[in-house]
Parts: structure tokens; sequence; C-alpha cells
């Protein structure tokens, strides 16, 4: 049987005194909380479709934005909102509730006392930074209230919830959600959840979610988990949104878990389970039981037997394509894998596994590699590689130093003549494919345990005594913030070189390590092989065992008082692992014959303090009685932070504040359409975080500034109309509620991660201070102790004072390097257009635009120098100020139109932009003489005079042909570069944007061919216009005359057409006969006149 607590008898006296001693030593401060209910917050994901509904709760599978919300958004005619813009939602929505003692009945209570909850998401930077930007961005929203949807007997006992959206951001799948008070209402801590993306679900015909990696099992048997060993979680550190653990006895079954075990999902996989028992493979049992289980981004990997899977799910918002696998995929097949091992951190924008050989190719390890080309699938696993010192010999475990590309190995030798003993071994690995063939043996254990003679520690030089046990390893650790490497077994081994290892003697002989786990904060946690639970702080020598002692029977004794249902008698603990620096047990709890997991904190700091011996007390005489009082042990009872600078300097995060839209009913109640636009405000917040990334830069350095910037006017009419229930909509949006925070404040607590450039330093104020009965307090033996990970890169400067009137120890801190080397994330290079246009204009003196003008991109004449400027833009604090260190210019593309623009080669590159060039194919010149070192290429800086456009004659500007009347255009592909070239920073800025040049000149054979076909075409022209001015009187009188000769033709033909026809008519009437022949003699008179 292995317990996680102990199945304990009926409570005895004694105990139940030393319980009672235990509280007495709590510190006097926690006094206060008593008297205060225990409130907590609880959140649930809901679709828009269960909004308002009791009891449901959806699962993160969507993984894209909704359809655009016009028919929420067109109504808005009276809010700052563009019409012209497509507002777009979320797929979930965040609901907030909260319970006293068990009892959410208070929701409403909190509502009318005031109380909002904050929520505060914060993304996870991505694996693949090739792919996505790395950045840690936040954003921070006000909760909307809501009234259930469901029916109630009066409106003062509806049911409520509060709402926000649940952002989503592409190269993100892990989220982390802190949900705090207002600081109105009852008092509720704030409290953290895990909100990640399954991509390992999909959608049935019968709309229902069903796992792709296999099929779901509702009974959670007790054969699956009670004394059933432990067993390691494996996963990628803050990478990994989904995790999973093997171990089911004789079932092919893993716990799956998107919540980091709030909940779980026990599910059957869809593997074939074959087993190949051979010589090759020499297999003794097969077993169902899943062995190893590895959780990174996006891939899942298990060993079954000697048979190794992997599984890919599906994750839009990284891969941005829906290709995920279809089913688990065998690697390795032809290899006999005897164990996996994790390797906890990323590096070089991929993750890493590693497999282990046993049987034929035993001596040999495989080396993984997931790496991201859109589809998310493993690449491959490169080698095998013999990573033995000698023929004989098998490996135990490795370990791989993703920063450093170092692999090291703990390998057994199998020497015929003596006995097998371990090596730690070293390979260099120069790529993550390529493994070196050097191979360097770091360290050999000795063949028994040392004997410590009493002491916590000992340095094993080769000089001390041995006991005669024998030391056992079995498996590594590495630490790469404290470069702290562990060798485990039936002993600890530690060091900080891995050469000059520390013998820690506090871990009993008798008893075997079975895995360790790391909070990476400076705290280990220790299983054995009996299920005991050991603590160790790294820095420290001294071990303290957690489970079993009389500090855990305390502990349960107490939770047990206060009706805990999170302890019982029978119980079994499934795995042990750190979470935001807290230790939790996941734990099968047996009560009533109905089985459940919980996850519980392990309180190691209660455990350590009920550890302390119980006797030590003192009296004192106040008044005419004695009191009775316990000394701390600890001699600084308080130890606080001051002087804390504002941490988004340091830690690069940046931060977004959304409100709900005000709704204008009395209640404050929102509906869906108001949550709806909620949701659209938020989405095109992230939206305009996400374009904000381009290369000309704003006049004002803000994300949001366009937003806003033509509605910022009306903002009091807007206001006025709200305020008087004028507004042709039911919400009032205020432009100053959707914005980013530059000016967090400090939190008098170190931030999780410092980032510090060339230069730059972070310093802070350490206040310990003596209290009470406290040891004899001597301010001259007081110290700060510093442990740096690397003494070459980092500088610390403690400097002590001693405040005796306030009886305190005052430390200053002061880092002169950067903790986390390198490039502070949310630093960018952006082109100064605004100040560049107005320098050229000043000494140029003028300024021509193109004919056709672009804001977005304004032209520079030819002719004219060209004076480049640049900023630094801090996208966390908001600051921007001119690049003052020197880049290399680049033209690396370029075309006429922004249709026909191409990349140039490398020797393009070379010959259109190095002064070294001979082949007269330059675009530009200047006039500085500094260059690289090997002259290939100029370098600028702020100062420098100008650059000269060229466009020599076998450069691709040259002899542009113009599309129009108007003078060539040319664009071109600039890249600007301080790579190399910088001192001033760590940061490696590269620039690329289009630069619009007009005004370009003509080659001398086009414009002489330009010319002469002007020319004839104006002589031409002219020649016309003469011989038409001297032909026109005579073609004037010739058209006349022919005019006069054709009116003749046609007169006299109708004459004599006209009296033909008389002499037929004659005889008909002779009245009418002469009077037609009197007229007709008159008209043909008239016309015979008219003629002459």
């Amino acid at each position: 049987m292995y317990p996680a607590g102990p199945a304990w008898p009926r409570l005895r006296i004694l105990r139940a005194l030393w319980a009672l001693l235990a509280v007495l030593f709590a510190s006097w401060r926690l006094w206060a909380f008593q008297d205060i209910q225990e409130c907590t917050w609880q959140v649930v994901l809901n679709k828009f479709e269960t909004v308002g509904k009791n009891g449901m709760s959806d699962r993160f599978f969507h993984q894209q934005p909704v359809a655009t919300l016009d028919s929420v958004f067109r109504p808005l005619v009276d809010a700052p909102t563009d019409q012209g813009e497509k507002y777009l939602s979320f797929p979930y929505y965040l609901k907030i509730n909260y319970s006293c003692n068990g009892e959410v009945s208070a929701v409403r209570k909190g509502h009318l006392t005031g109380l909002k909850p904050v929520v505060l998401v914060t993304f996870q930077s991505p694996v693949n930074f090739h792919h996505w930007k790395i950045e840690q961005l936040q954003i921070q929203m006000e909760a909307a209230p809501f009234r259930s949807e469901e029916q109630c007997t009066a409106e003062q006992v509806c049911v409520m919830s509060w709402y926000t959206p649940m952002p989503i951001k592409n190269g993100s799948v892990l989220m982390r959600v802190d949900v705090s008070s207002n600081g109105l209402g009852p008092f509720i801590p704030t409290k953290r959840f895990q909100v990640n993306i399954n991509g390992f679900l999909q959608r049935q015909q019968d709309n229902t979610l069903h796992f792709t990696v296999g099929n779901e099992i509702f009974n959670l048997i007790p054969r699956y988990f009670m004394n059933v060993p432990s067993r390691p979680l494996w996963y990628t550190v803050d990478q990994a949104p989904v995790l999973i653990l093997g171990g089911i006895p004789e079932e092919k079954s893993v716990l799956l878990t998107d919540t980091s075990f709030k909940d779980s999902f026990l599910v059957e996989l869809n593997i074939d389970s074959c087993w190949v028992g051979s010589f090759y493979c020499p297999q003794a049992i097969f077993t169902a039981t899943i062995y190893d289980a590895i959780a990174t981004e996006s891939t899942l990997f298990i060993r079954q037997n000697q048979l190794v899977y992997y599984f890919t799910g599906t994750y839009l918002t990284l891969h941005e394509s829906n290709h995920g696998s279809g089913s688990w995929v065998r690697v390795l097949a032809n290899e006999c894998i005897k164990s996996l091992c994790p390797v906890h951190f990323h590096s070089n924008g991929s993750e890493y596994v590693m497999a282990l050989t046993s049987g034929k190719r035993e001596g040999y390890v495989h080396f993984g590699t997931i790496t991201d080309h859109g589809e998310g699938q493993v690449q491959g696993c490169s080698g095998p590689h013999p990573s033995c010192p000698v023929f004989n010999c098998s490996i135990t475990w490795a370990v791989f130093i993703a920063g450093d590309y170092i692999l090291l190995m703990l390998v057994e030798i199998q020497d015929p003549t003596t006995r097998s003993y371990f090596q730690v071994v070293n390979f260099t690995v120069f790529s993550p494919a390529i493994v070196s063939d050097n191979l360097v043996i770091l360290y050999t254990i000795p063949e028994f345990i040392p004997d410590a003679r009493g002491l916590e520690f000992l340095m094993i030089l080769g000089t001390e005594s041995y006991t005669n046990f024998t030391m056992v390893p079995k498996g590594m650790f590495y630490n790469p913030y404290n470069n702290l490497l562990f060798i485990w077994g039936n002993f600890l081994l530690q060091s900080y070189n891995n050469e000059n290892f520390i013998y820690l003697a506090d871990f009993p002989k008798d008893q075997s390590i079975k895995y360790l786990v790391n909070s990476f904060h400076g705290e280990t946690a220790i299983v054995t092989e009996t299920e005991e639970i050991w603590y160790l702080l790294e820095g420290s020598y001294r071990m303290y065992r957690l489970f079993p002692s009389k500090a855990w029977e305390v502990h349960v004794s107490l939770q047990v008082m206060q009706q805990s249902s999170f302890y019982t008698r029978i119980e079994t603990m499934v795995t042990l692992f750190y979470e935001d620096h807290q230790l939790y047990q996941l734990v099968y709890l047996m009560n009533g014959g109905q089985g459940r997991l919980v996850k519980r904190l392990v309180p190691v700091e209660q455990l350590l303090m009920y550890q302390q011996p119980g006797s030590h007390y003192l009296l004192e005489q106040r008044g005419n009685h004695l009191t009775l009082s316990f000394a701390n042990f600890c001699p600084f009872t308080v130890m606080r932070l001051r002087d804390l600078p504002n941490p988004q300097i340091y830690t690069r995060q940046e931060r977004y504040r959304a409100h709900p839209p005000r709704v204008l009913e009395p209640s404050g109640f929102h509906d869906q359409n108001s949550l709806a636009v909620y949701q659209g405000l938020v989405y095109y917040l992230l939206f305009l975080h996400s374009k904000y990334h381009k290369p000309y830069a704003d006049p004002v350095h803000d994300s949001t500034w366009r937003w806003w910037k033509n509605k910022k006017v009306d903002q009091d009419y807007y206001f006025y109309l709200a305020s008087n229930l004028q507004s042709a909509s039911n919400v009032y949006i205020d432009m100053a509620s959707y914005e980013k925070i530059y000016d967090l404040k400090a939190e008098h607590e170190l931030p999780e991660r410092i980032y510090l450039d060339k230069g730059t330093s972070y310093g802070f104020s350490i206040f310990v201070t003596v209290r009470g009965h406290s040891l004899e307090f001597q301010p001259e033996r007081v110290d700060l102790g510093v442990v740096l990970a690397d003494a070459d890169c980092i500088e610390v400067v403690v400097n002590q004072k001693v405040l005796i009137n306030r009886n305190s120890v005052l430390f200053w801190g002061n880092l002169m390097i950067p903790l986390l080397i390198g490039c502070p994330p949310g630093k960018r290079l952006a082109f100064d257009i605004t100040y560049t246009v107005e320098y050229n204009r000043l000494q140029n003196k003028h300024y021509f635009d193109c004919v056709h003008v672009d804001p977005e991109m304004p032209c520079f004449l030819f002719r004219d120098t060209f004076y480049p400027f640049f900023l630094i833009q801090d996208l966390v604090t908001g600051e921007s100020g001119s690049f003052q260190g020197s880049y290399v210019f680049k033209v690396v593309g370029g075309g006429p139109t922004m249709d026909t623009l191409i990349e140039y080669s490398e020797e393009e590159i070379y010959r259109f932009n190095s002064p070294l060039d001979k082949t007269n194919s330059l675009i530009w010149t200047t006039k500085n003489t500094t260059t690289t070192k090997d002259s290939a290429f100029n370098i600028m800086t702020h100062q420098s005079l100008g650059i000269e456009w060229l466009c020599l004659e076998n450069s691709p500007c040259h002899d542009t042909i113009p599309h129009s009347i108007f003078a060539p255009e040319f664009f071109f592909k600039v890249l600007v570069s301080n790579r190399g070239v910088d001192k001033s920073t760590y940061c490696d800025h590269q620039l690329i944007f289009l630069l619009h040049i007009h005004g370009l000149p003509l080659s001398a054979e086009r414009a002489l061919f330009i010319l002469m076909v002007s020319f004839i075409v104006f002589i031409g022209l002219v020649s016309l216009y003469i011989i038409f001015c001297l032909l026109l009187t005579p073609m004037v009188k010739a058209c006349n005359i022919l005019r006069w000769k054709i009116n003749n033709i046609i007169t006299s033909e109708s004459y004599y057409t006209y009296k033909s026809s008389s002499r037929i008519f004659s005889g008909t009437s002779g009245t009418k006969s002469r009077a037609s022949s009197s007229i007709g003699s008159s008209i043909s008179s008239k016309v015979v006149e008219g003629n002459q």
C-alpha cells in the first residue's frame, strides 16, 4: 500500500495538544483572518449559447473568432465605434462566481456592496519564436454582471454571475487567469486558474466533443489507483497546455487534463499495443501499462513496452492550420526503447525528447526534436548516437541542457574484471540534430556511500571514508537557472559545475529516490520508492521529511477538525508536482466506497513550522499574572521588500485594460447584446495590438491611438447623450476604458523574471525585523547570501545598514548586469518617417512628395540627399526615442511598382550596396568612411552625412521606364540592422521597410531616344500645322466652286423633270393647266434668277 497520508486511529489527547501547540506557534498576523469568511473565486468557461444558464460549463475547443458582430454594432450610431470596421467575437466567456464557506448565494450580496471581479489574462509566449513574436502580454478586464435567464420567483432572488470575454491570441495555447476583487464587498483572495486550449478534442456528428487520442473512461475504479506507485509528471515547463500521466496498471490509459488537474479525464488510448519480443529486443513480459508520458506544447509522447508513440494536437493558433495527427504515430519502430527522458525547457524555437535503447543496441540515445513548421509535426529523431566510453555499457539516464546544447548522461560501465561502476559523461550538441563524437568523462561516482560522520553534507574529494552501502545511481536532474545538477538514487549528490559534488547526508541510506520534482524557483521535492516526501531548499544542505512525519499528522489532524473534504483515511498519492511555486499532490481518495481524484496543496511552510520543537516558551510578568508566550526560532519574524522599481521595464509585461460598456438600464445588469459589444471591443483592442508592429512609426506611440483619434473631439457629446438617456442604443462606450497601461506599480514582491539590457541595473531593499522574544540579535553576524548562476555575467552589490531604532537590518541590492542576458522583449526599431521628412526638408531646402500622395508612405526625391532616422520604441513602457546606435543600411529588394517587387540574392545585395563593388551596380553611396570589419558595407549612424542615390548602369533601378507622363518611380526594400556593429545594446534590431523614391533619371540612350521621338513628333505636328494654314484658303475656294457646280447639276435635273411632267397633265383641265403653268413659270424664273 502506498498512502499519501496516514490512515490514522482515533485521535488521542496528546496529539490534540500537539495540534493546539502548533496553532499557537502560528504568526500573530494570522489571527486577524479568523473572523473573516473563507471565500474563494469560481470560474468556468461558457460559450455564447450557454451564457446565463446555471450549471453549464464548456471545454476550450474552438480556437477561431466567431462571425462578425455587425448586427450588434450597426445600431451604435451615436457611439465612437467606426461603422466601417469589422468587430469579431471570441468564442468563449469566463463565468465568474464566488462562494463563502461553500455557499454560492452570497454573489448578489457582493454585487449590491459594489464588488466587481477583475480578471487578468496572461498569454504564454510560444516556443517557436521564429514564427511568432516573443512578447509578454496581459489584458485586464472588469467583469460585467448578468442575471440568469432561468425562471425565478422574484427579481431580488434571481441567480446572477459576472462575465468577461475569454480572449485568444495567436501563438498562445496556455493562459493564466487571475481573478481578484476591486476592493469593495467581501474579502476574497486572488485566485489563479489555468485556462488552456485543448487541441486533442473533435466535434462529432451529434455535436458532442470526443478525444482524438482515445476514448474517455467515466468510471474511475479503485483498481486503477489504489496501492499503485506514484509516478512523475513530465512536460515542457510553462508551455504544455495539456498534461498526461500514465501508470494505470494493465491498461493502455492515461490521465489527461487541460486545467493542471483541477479536473482530469481518464482516456483509453487508440494504439495498436504491439509487442515484439526477440533476441534483438528481449522482453520478459508484455503489459498494456503506459510507463512514460511526456507532454509538450502541441505533441504528446508515450512509451508502452519497447514502443514509442506520439500524437500532435490540432492547434490553429500555433500552426495556422487544422492539421493534427489522425492517430497515434509510432516512431523508432526498429529500436527497443527502455525509457524516455524529458527535456523540461525548450530552446532555439524547438522542444526535445530523448529515448534510451536496450537489447542489441544498448548504450544508444535517440534525440528527438519537435519543431513547428506550420504543421506541428515531429521533424525527426536524430541518432542513434553511441554514448558509452567503452563497448560494454548502458545509459541509465540522460539530461539535455537546452540553453548550452550539452548532453549529460549517467552511464553504467560493465567491467568483467571488476564491479560495474557509473560515470557522468558529456556530449556537446552543435545543433539539435548533430552530436559530436567528442565524449568527455566529467565524474566517476564512488562505489560506496560516503561516511559523513554526523555532518549535514560532505564535499567529495576522494580522501573521505565510506560506508558499506553501495551507491546505486538511478537518475539525474539539472536546474538551468542556478546550474545545479543532482545525481540521485539511494543517495543525493549535488554540483554547481558538473565536476565537484557535495553529498547530502540527511537522506537515509536505506531509502531510494524514485523521482525529483523541482519548482525551478529554488525548491526541490523528492519522492522515494516507499512514497516518502522529502524537501530541499536549493543552496542549503539540510533535507526535511514532510511525509510521513509528526508535522504531517498535525496538519492532517487540523484539517479533519475543520471537516476538510481533501483528506480521508484511505488515500493514495498519484503524483507530486509544482505549480506557481506551490507544491501539489494529485491524490485518489476513497470515501464511502466511492473514489475520486483531487488536487491538494502541500503546505510546506506550515509543515516545516510544525517540525519546530514545542518546549521552548517564556513566562512574562504582565501585571499580577504570568503570560505564556512562545519564542520564534527564526531570528527575523518579518521580512519585507521595499523601494522596488516599477516592474514593467524589467518584467517586459505589456498590459491592456478594458471595462465593459456601461448599460443604461437602472439595475446595471447586462444583456446578451451588451456582452457581445464587450466581446467585440476586447477583440478589436487586441487586434490593434497585433497590427501595431509595422515599420513606419505612428506620430503617437500607442497602439490604440488610431482607434479613437478621429472621435476624441466628440467624447463629451457621447457622454451627454448617454447620461440623458438619449442614446439610440442601450450602451455607452467610454473611450478611456480601452487603453494600454504603462505605469504599473510594484506589489512589494520580486517579479517573476527580470530582463536587463546592457548597462542597466535593478535595485531594491530587503528589511528583516526582529520582534518579540527571538534569539539574540547580533547585527554584525547577519549577512545576505546571493547565488549566481553565472558569475562572469552577473555582478551583485550588497550594502548593509543596521537600523537600531527600528530593530531592523536594511540591505541594498544592485544588479549591474542583466539576469536574463539579451535583448528585453518588447523593444523594436521603427522608421521615424515624421522626423525624416522634416529633417530632409530642412537640409535640402525643399520637399517634393509624389503626385499621388500616400500619407502612410511619403515619397523622397531621387536627386535630394536622403537622411533616414529611426526610433527605438518600447512597447512595454511607452517610451520612444531616437536610435543613437550604429547600423548597416542595405537595399535587399525592389521594383518599379508594388506589384513587381522582387527579393535580391546575397550576391546581388553585395553588388548593389557594397562600397567595394567594381561592377558599376551601386544603388546608393555615402560620404561616411566607417565600414564593417570586412569593409563590405558602410556603417551608418544618426549623425551620418546622408545617402546619395546612384542607380548605376547595372543596378535594378537604372533606366526605369516611366509608366505615365511623370518621372519614373521605384520602391526599395530596405533592411536596417545593428547586428555586429552596435555595442551600445544587447539587442540585435532588424527592420525591413519600403522606401518610395520618385524622380529617377533616365539613361542617356533612353533619354536620347525619347528626345528624338519627341522631336520628330513635334516637327511632324508643326509641319502639319503649317501645311494646314497654307492650304486653308485654296481649299475653301475649291470647296465653294465644287458646291456651286453640284447645285447647278441638281437644279438642271429638277427643271427638265418638271417640264416633262407638265406635258403629261396638260389636257386634263384647262383651268388647272393654266394655273399650274403660270405658277411653274414663276417658280422657274425665280430659280434661274437665283442661279444667275
